[in-house]
């Protein structure tokens, strides 16, 4: 670390040595009618060619400063929603302090003004599809809104997915590394007037990790004003409990610092309750004994996060970005309850137990990535430079205690015991990426080393009674080590009507898994290529035909690899799987595009031994485990058709429709190691009305519903879910407050039974967290709030295996 400030300041040092004299220029910014313009955007522009130089903005007076201008010819220009000043020729070779810039402004009756919506464009590019959504009525609502109005993306129980795989949201090009549910509050709280576009990438190309599936990228707008700006948020949500978040953020920017820093605080106590039934079968093929529990589980936590991020220019070829991320979710308790009915084949109560499961968890995962960025003097041509590190510590303490009982309701006997687990992970990541126009085409290519260090223990102790299912050998201890080895190189050409974009990623991954009590030594030493094509052809402005393929890979979550288990009661269990290899997809997608309003998508994907969460019933022994598994094959196709239109001028509607269907074949181990093949037909819709309700254009609304007829999930298929929501918006203030106030799961029917029948399995469950709720929001943005922040998130695939509880 000492080495690195060292060399940070001889960096700083030299840059500054490099840079010659500079000269400041001031001025005010007014109407025709000599009044003060405040936040007008200031350009200085080259003057030979009019190429964008410097920017800043004028204060609340109308006051504004460019520093460090070199000396040359220049342009000087203001401008003002849309309207700008005559340019003002300046040969800078001293000091300037101008007189006023004039922006003539015309008046305009608001009474008199209807808000037409710009509507949301879409448009093919050869490795991804861009949703813009700047300015229109669709980034009214919150980032997630956004999200689920984009082609192409399918919410299936508040998770984002991509013809069947989770997608991973990206920020600004940066991972946002948090677990599902946390990236739903997240988005939900960023506002869709900051959002640009929405990047949906679903063959991610060579320069991204091979690990991982589709992406989507959120860009949020730009801007050059300096300043400061900050927000305060909240929200109170009403579902089985009450819950509330508080949040607080501030930005500054001058000239080449750019400084964010936020924290959140989101106590919340919620319900989940879960039905849960198994019917166990002889060996004629009959029920013999069936098994129906009811799950209520009540979880209590104090989830807190914090982000800093720095971004300083030091000149126009060289920059630096620290970001640190801080997630604590300290104190979380989980109290569920079980009690479960045991009946005979005709169906009469043979036995009951009853189950308390209490859990405590802290966790900690910190997070520091550095990145410098250097511009070499060809056009357009860079070199970056990135190191990165995460700590994660997470303990949980069990206490499990069952109390059993005749069909009489008599006491029988009671087992119960305590379990204390822990697991650290530290992630260290560098990377040195070369990117250059090369006549009409362009080259990136870069490095990348990282290396995983897991260690996890769980002991069992404290029995009480006895059971052959539970003992202390299974107390573990267990390390993971990865290293993984990285290259990559591709190549953008395009022509008049067609763009290609191919490249080739190489991976080599070493790592080793041991397993104490096992006293097993798993090992992984491989090499693998990753290729990618893309191709796009537009013979019109209406028309364009895209195809892409794509070799990824999906390594198993650390937790995964873990040989513990995980026990509800003791007749129903998790298990890891320390044989767990990584799996290999091959992805097709063929895509036409009329119009930017119609969008047909055909795709085939070759999922290979994907990992799969496989649940199976052992009808001897009478328990039920969930376990990891590579399948033996897996695949999915289908067809996509999207919508997207305004209607009328205060009303965009967004449809989509998928035909789509999803198979695994896994090996049934509790029925004889007989290959199985788990399949679906599937049908999703999901139409949204997004409507202008006032003149201004402050007061909108939305009304949604989502469609999905089944899903395949491992060996259990989903029936039929729906559901409805309504949201209203208003801003207040010139923008400066906004309220809001949406209701989620109106017909509570979003809350689909997963079942698993075939051969001598016979299961179900239907769990139901609180989608039902109604949620009011209020922001207060303070400062200069119209500027634009810096918001990054730490892009680091070996981070989302943490996959956090």
């Amino acid at each position: 670390m000492k080495h690195f400030t060292y060399i940070f300041f001889i960096v700083f040092l030299i840059s500054k040595s490099l840079t010659g004299q500079t000269y400041e220029i001031k001025g005010k910014v007014v109407n025709s009618e000599n009044k003060t313009i405040p936040y007008a955007n200031i350009l200085l522009l080259q003057a030979a060619d009019s190429t964008f130089v410097k920017g800043t903005s004028a204060d609340d007076n109308g006051l504004f400063v460019l520093t460090e201008v070199k000396p040359n010819l220049y342009l000087l220009q203001a401008s003002y929603v849309g309207v700008g000043s005559e340019p003002r020729a300046l040969d800078i070779a001293k000091d300037v302090s101008l007189g006023a810039l004039i922006i003539p402004l015309g008046t305009t009756d608001l009474e008199e003004v209807v808000v037409t919506a710009k509507r949301p464009t879409l448009k093919r590019l050869a490795d991804r599809l861009v949703f813009s959504v700047e300015n229109t009525v669709v980034s009214q609502g919150s980032s997630w809104d956004i999200l689920k109005s984009t082609p192409g993306v399918i919410v299936n129980q508040e998770e984002l997915q991509i013809r069947g795989q989770s997608a991973t949201v990206y920020l600004n090009d940066r991972k946002v590394q948090l677990s599902g549910q946390e990236v739903k509050d997240l988005l939900d709280g960023l506002s869709g007037t900051a959002i640009k576009s929405i990047e949906v990438i679903a063959n991610p190309p060579a320069s991204y990790e091979a690990e991982g599936g589709p992406i989507l990228n959120i860009v949020t707008a730009k801007n050059v004003i300096p300043g400061y700006k900050g927000s305060i948020n909240g929200s109170y949500t009403q579902a089985v409990f009450p819950k509330y978040s508080i949040g607080t953020s501030h930005y500054y920017k001058t000239e080449k610092l750019n400084l964010f820093a936020n924290y959140t605080i989101n106590p919340k106590k919620e319900l989940r309750k879960t039905n849960k039934g198994i019917n166990f079968i002889d060996n004629t093929n009959s029920i013999f004994s069936r098994w129906g529990t009811q799950y209520n589980q009540v979880n209590s936590s104090q989830a807190q996060s914090a982000n800093l991020i720095l971004d300083y220019d030091f000149d126009d070829r060289n920059s630096v970005n620290l970001t640190s991320n801080m997630a604590l979710n300290p104190g979380e308790e989980q109290e569920t309850f079980l009690s479960t009915d045991i009946r005979n084949a005709q169906n009469l109560i043979d036995s009951t137990f009853t189950t308390q499961n209490n859990a405590n968890r802290d966790n900690t995962n910190l997070a520091f990535d550095l990145t410098y960025v250097h511009k070499l003097k060809k056009p357009g041509a860079k070199i970056s430079l990135n190191g990165h590190y995460t700590y994660y510590d997470g303990q949980t303490e069990q206490n499990l205690i069952s109390n059993y009982f005749d069909n009489n309701g008599s006491f029988i006997r009671n087992f119960g015991f305590d379990t204390d687990s822990q697991q650290d992970i530290q992630i260290f990541t560098g990377q040195a990426d070369y990117s250059s126009p090369l006549g009409n085409a362009s080259i990136e290519t870069g490095l990348k080393i990282s290396s995983i260090a897991s260690e996890s223990n769980i002991d069992f102790f404290n029995f009480v009674g006895a059971d052959d299912q539970v003992d202390a050998s299974l107390s573990d201890n267990y390390t993971y080590d990865e290293n993984v080895y990285a290259a990559y190189f591709s190549l953008v050409k395009n022509w008049e009507k067609w763009s290609i974009k191919t490249g080739l990623r190489g991976e080599l991954t070493k790592a080793t898994g041991t397993s104490l009590t096992l006293n097993e030594i798993n090992t992984q030493d491989f090499f693998e290529p990753f290729p990618s094509l893309y191709v796009l052809y537009s013979p019109s402005d209406k028309h364009s035909f895209a195809f892409d393929y794509g070799r990824n890979v999906d390594r198993p979550k650390y937790n995964d690899l873990n040989p513990f288990r995980y026990f509800f009661n003791e007749n129903d269990f998790e298990e890891g799987n320390p044989q767990l290899m990584p799996s290999f997809s091959n992805n097709f997608n063929l895509n036409y595009t009329f119009n930017s309003e119609f969008f047909f998508d055909v795709y085939y994907r070759d999922n290979g031994k994907n990992i799969a969460d496989l649940v199976f019933q052992n009808n001897t022994n009478q328990t039920l485990v969930e376990l990891k598994q590579n399948v033996l094959g897996s695949k999915s196709y289908g067809l996509d058709f999207t919508v997207s239109k305004s209607i009328m001028p205060f009303w965009f509607l967004y449809a989509y429709v998928s035909l789509f269907h999803e198979e695994e074949t896994f090996l049934a181990v509790e029925s004889n190691n007989q290959q199985f093949t788990n399949e679906v037909e599937g049908v999703y819709g999901y139409l949204a009305n997004y409507l202008t309700l006032s003149k201004d254009g402050t007061f909108t609304g939305e009304l949604t519903m989502t469609y999905l007829s089944k899903f395949l999930f491992g060996s259990y298929i989903s029936d039929e879910e729906v559901n409805l929501t309504l949201g209203l918006r208003k801003s207040l203030f010139n923008n400066r407050a906004i309220i809001s106030v949406a209701a989620e799961d109106i017909l509570e029917r979003f809350n689909p039974t997963y079942s698993s029948r075939y051969l001598n399995q016979d299961n179900f469950y239907r769990r139901r967290p609180e989608t039902q709720f109604i949620r009011v929001g209020f922001t207060y943005n303070f400062g200069n709030f119209r500027l634009e922040d810096n918001q990054k998130e730490i892009d680091k695939k070996e981070r989302e295996r943490l996959e956090l509880e």
